[in-house]
């Protein structure tokens, strides 16, 4: 049986972060440059909140973060300029979101596992795909998105995607994921507005698309 109170877990209690998440977004901020200071950022799937936590410490006083999930957070010690919805996304227009337009769309989402690998990816990268349905609406030009999937299949045709949309848009994997976790985090760099992308960037060599080894799924794989 595993120890569910690991290092990134007890690393998080002295942080005062609400889970060990906060180390998956600290180390594809520091790997990746996602975040700058004076950002406004869209929080997917923001529950418990160390996404928003991690996000709003790193864009600063003169950015903000919008954490929006379908489960209440609670907001007592979240920073100031943290603003929570408990709603559902795709019945949110931008307007209801704050108005403008998004620096980053950061999304920690995943389905209600079912013990069933095949189901459970196909329903992540459904919501995957969800959200790239919005992003031409909420993301502006030059912006990143960050999202979480389960790996399998289709992971490869979401990357496809993805980089049709994105100067560029590849899988990585925190150092604070389990082992064990069939989890991956799409990692998408400068939106491209449709009038600018060119005939073929959705055709993106296998060289440039990386699909790692999909582990064996363990209980507690989506965590």
């Amino acid at each position: 049986m595993r120890d569910v109170k690991d290092h990134w877990f007890r690393q998080a209690k002295r942080e005062g972060y609400r889970s060990r998440a906060a180390f998956k977004l600290t180390d594809i901020d520091d790997r990746k440059q996602i975040l700058s200071t004076g950002d406004r950022v869209l929080d997917c799937g923001a529950a418990p909140g160390s996404w928003s936590q991690v996000a709003a410490r790193r864009v600063g006083r003169r950015g903000s973060v919008v954490a929006v999930d379908l489960k209440a957070i609670d907001a007592e010690g979240l920073p100031e300029n943290v603003t929570l919805h408990e709603a559902d996304l795709r019945e949110m227009e931008l307007e209801t979101l704050g108005g403008g337009v998004f620096d980053v769309v950061l999304s920690d989402m995943a389905p209600d596992t079912t013990g069933d690998p095949f189901g459970d990816h196909h329903r992540s990268i459904r919501l995957c795909n969800d959200l790239l349905d919005r992003v031409p609406a909420w993301l502006r030009p030059g912006g990143n998105l960050v999202m979480k999937v389960f790996e399998g299949e289709a992971y490869r045709d979401l990357l496809v995607r993805a980089n049709g949309m994105f100067q560029k848009a590849k899988g990585f994997k925190p150092v604070a994921s389990r082992s064990e976790s069939v989890e991956m985090f799409v990692i998408c760099k400068d939106f491209l507005p449709p009038d600018e992308r060119q005939d073929g960037d959705a055709a993106e060599s296998e060289e440039m698309i990386p699909v790692p080894p999909r582990p064996k799924p363990t209980p507690g794989w989506n965590d």
